[in-house]
């Protein structure tokens, strides 16, 4: 086999591969995770069932290909919302865009969620990478409110501070625990992380 053979070979599977991620992500945005289904993904890629297995090692592989790129959109929006905004008023921007897009996209959010991976299975670095980065943004603005605090410290309290945020969309969302009209959830969410933050800087002033 010639080089010229086996990079046709590689670009075909590429476009495949492309052509699989985006009828997938178009399925995962409109009918969510359960409506992902190998034989109607191949039917609508256009390709033989056992295609996607040449493409993808497995659904999951592919399952998280779409995934990081809701994660990617999900990034981009933050660092739009972002600007030049001070530390109470960025961690405020972020959960306000994190609601937004929970909203406007919620079988990709949910998606996110959804997805298990099979008991012993280690997500691929590429994927903790491209979660780490949304991560990563909080680190700026928890500086400033915990000066002197190491990098280790800001991610675990970064992911404590996640998991508020994603509790209070969630159920807001989801109206489990009571209606919650649209105003009201994101005045609750305003609301939760102005008094994280200020009693991020009274601690802080502690002890100084």
């Amino acid at each position: 086999m010639n080089q010229k053979t086996i990079e046709a070979g590689a670009d075909r599977r590429s476009q495949l591969r492309e052509r699989l991620i985006e009828v997938a992500r178009e399925t995962v945005a409109t009918q969510g995770l359960a409506g992902l289904k190998a034989r109607d993904l191949a039917a609508a890629a256009g390709c033989a069932l056992g295609a996607i297995y040449t493409a993808f090692d497995d659904l999951d592989e592919l399952i998280l290909c779409v995934n990081e790129r809701t994660l990617a959109r999900l990034e981009s929006a933050i660092d739009l919302a972002l600007g030049d905004a001070e530390a109470t008023q960025a961690l405020q921007a972020m959960a306000r865009t994190y609601l937004h897009f929970a909203r406007a996209e919620q079988p990709s959010w949910r998606a996110l969620f959804e997805h298990r991976l099979p008991p012993g299975v280690a997500p691929p670095q590429w994927y903790v990478d491209a979660r780490n980065r949304l991560f990563n943004r909080l680190d700026a603005p928890l500086s400033q409110l915990l000066p002197g605090t190491n990098h280790l410290a800001r991610a675990a309290f970064a992911r404590t501070l996640f998991s508020a945020v994603h509790g209070v969309v969630s159920l807001g969302l989801e109206e489990k625990i009571a209606d919650t009209p649209p105003k009201l959830l994101d005045d609750q969410l305003e609301k939760l992380v102005r008094v994280v933050a200020d009693g991020l800087m009274m601690e802080s002033a502690r002890l100084i």
